[in-house]
């Protein structure tokens, strides 16, 4: 029991650091650079990529045994692009500003590599448990990774946090911040802290050993 559930936390804890689908594997650009200029397009974003994530992956696990090797991207695609659909009608039911602000990216998730790479490395080789601790952590690292995003942006280039302002009237908003350029500056910082803190951690590791 406890090894199973040690396993179970392993598979979640990784998507949040070790293997975090944005800092350290790099996958799912376009909507990281796309709709990061918000705090809230940023967690809508994650908490949407998360649901498909974790629905397609319960699915494809599910049906893992099934579904024949030939046709299996296919029917990856299929499971993945029907709760893309059930995300997309529940934010456009919950706020049709935001969805109107997320756009396409919305539909794009069918194609995000980090879902489909998910569940054909993981979810079609491993037990629905396993595979739902997978795609919540790696959910809940990319909703990390645009939070980090989103947060810089919209700071430095409203002036605000989700809306509410939080310097006074003298703040000049940094405009290239809320532009596409602002997202690669951003990003790059970031990409540059996390792997000094890799690069720290392991010299720390070999001093130790």
């Amino acid at each position: 029991m406890d090894t199973k559930q040690t396993t179970s936390m392993d598979e979640f804890l990784k998507g949040l650091w070790k293997e975090n689908p944005v800092f350290v594997q790099v996958l799912g650009m376009c909507p990281t650079l796309a709709v990061t200029n918000s705090v809230i397009n940023s967690v809508v974003m994650g908490i949407a990529t998360t649901f498909v994530l974790v629905m397609s992956n319960f699915f494809v696990s599910l049906f893992r045994k099934l579904i024949p090797k030939q046709v299996r991207i296919a029917s990856y695609i299929m499971i993945i692009a029907t709760f893309v659909t059930v995300a997309e009608y529940i934010i456009q039911a919950v706020s049709l500003e935001v969805h109107k602000s997320l756009g396409a990216f919305i539909s794009l998730i069918v194609v995000n590599c980090i879902i489909l790479g998910r569940a054909e490395a993981f979810a079609s080789k491993n037990t629905i448990g396993k595979s739902v601790m997978d795609a919540l952590g790696m959910g809940a690292g990319f909703t990390f990774a645009l939070l980090s995003l989103g947060v810089v942006r919209e700071l430095l280039g409203n002036g605000t946090f989700a809306g509410i302002p939080v310097f006074g009237k003298g703040f000049e908003p940094w405009t290239i911040m809320i532009l596409p350029g602002g997202a690669f500056f951003v990003l790059g910082a970031w990409l540059l802290f996390f792997n000094y803190l890799k690069q720290r951690a392991e010299k720390k590791e070999k001093v130790l050993v």
